[in-house]
C-alpha cells in the first residue's frame, strides 16, 4: 500500500510539472500584431516578384519584432482607408511611410518620427515643363496617389485657390500607377513622397524631377490611441535601430541600390 502510495504522488508530482511547464510556455507566446501597409509604396513597402511583403520599413519592423519580443504580420490594405481599417480593429499600426499630420493625430495616435520627406514633381525625360507651368492653369495635368499628403498639398494649395482646375488633378490606387499614365502621356505630371520618385527614376522609369515642394514632412508609424503599450515598444524599437548597424544596413539596400 506504502508503494501504491508513492508511486501516485510521483505521478501527481509529474503532472504538476507538466501542467505548470504548458501554462508556461502559453505564457511565453508572443504578442503577434497586425501591420497594415500600402502595398505599391515603395521602398518603403511593396509585394515583391515573389509574393510577400517587402521594403524597407518592412524590414525595418521585422527587426523591431524580434528585438523588442513579439511577432509581425504585414496586411496590404488601401491607402486611402487605412487609417479606418486601424481604427475598426482590422490593423493594429500602420508602418508604410505614413506622414505625421494635424489631421491624421486627430484621430490616431503616432510613434516617434523615423524618417524626412519633401514632395516632389517629376515629368517625362523629353518634357520641357517647370514646375510652375505643371502646376498652373488649366492645360496640363498632375497625377498622385488618392489619400496621400502630395495629393492633400496639390487640393489645399492649388485646386482650393484656383491656381489649378479640380479636373487637372488625376487621382490613382498608388504611385506607380500615375507614373505609368505619365510615361504613356495620359498626364503631364506627377507629384509624390520625393523618395519614391527618386526610386522610380533609380529602377530605369524615363522620368525626371523637376521641382521640389519643401514640406519637411516627418514619417511615423500609426497606432489606435489607447494602445500605449504598442506605441512604447515601436518607440523603444525605432531608436534602438537607428543606433544599430542595421538602421545603416536596410538605407544602403533600399535608396542606393
Amino acid at each position: 500500500m506504502r508503494n501504491k502510495k508513492l508511486v501516485m504522488m510521483v505521478i501527481f508530482s509529474l503532472l504538476i510539472v507538466l501542467c505548470t511547464g504548458s501554462i508556461s510556455l502559453l505564457a511565453a507566446e508572443k504578442k503577434v500584431y497586425i501591420n497594415g501597409i500600402d502595398a505599391d509604396y515603395p521602398p518603403f513597402a511593396y509585394i515583391d516578384e515573389k509574393g510577400n511583403p517587402a521594403g524597407f520599413d518592412v524590414e525595418c519592423l521585422n527587426w523591431i519584432a524580434q528585438e523588442m519580443g513579439f511577432e509581425v504580420k504585414h496586411q496590404p490594405t488601401a491607402w486611402d482607408g487605412i487609417v479606418s481599417s486601424l481604427l475598426a480593429k482590422k490593423i493594429d499600426m500602420v508602418y508604410s511611410g505614413m506622414s505625421i499630420t494635424p489631421e491624421r493625430q486627430e484621430k490616431v495616435d503616432f510613434s516617434i518620427p523615423y524618417w524626412e520627406i519633401n514632395q516632389a514633381l517629376c515629368v517625362r525625360e523629353d518634357s520641357d515643363l517647370n514646375i510652375i507651368a505643371a502646376l498652373s492653369g488649366s492645360k496640363y495635368t498632375v497625377g498622385s496617389q488618392r489619400g496621400c499628403t502630395a495629393a492633400e498639398w496639390i487640393e489645399e494649395h492649388l485646386v482650393k485657390t484656383g491656381i489649378l482646375p479640380k479636373d487637372n488633378l488625376k487621382l490613382y490606387e498608388g504611385f506607380s500607377l500615375a507614373v505609368k499614365d505619365l510615361v504613356n502621356g495620359r498626364i503631364d505630371s506627377a507629384m509624390m513622397d520625393d523618395v519614391m520618385v527618386e526610386d522610380a527614376i533609380r529602377k530605369g522609369q524615363p522620368v525626371k524631377i523637376v521641382g521640389v515642394i519643401k514640406t519637411g514632412e516627418v514619417y511615423g508609424v500609426a497606432v489606435r490611441k489607447e494602445d500605449t503599450e504598442l506605441k512604447a515598444l515601436l518607440d523603444e524599437g525605432i531608436a534602438k535601430l537607428k543606433k544599430s548597424a542595421k538602421w545603416d544596413e536596410l538605407i544602403i539596400k533600399h535608396f542606393s541600390e
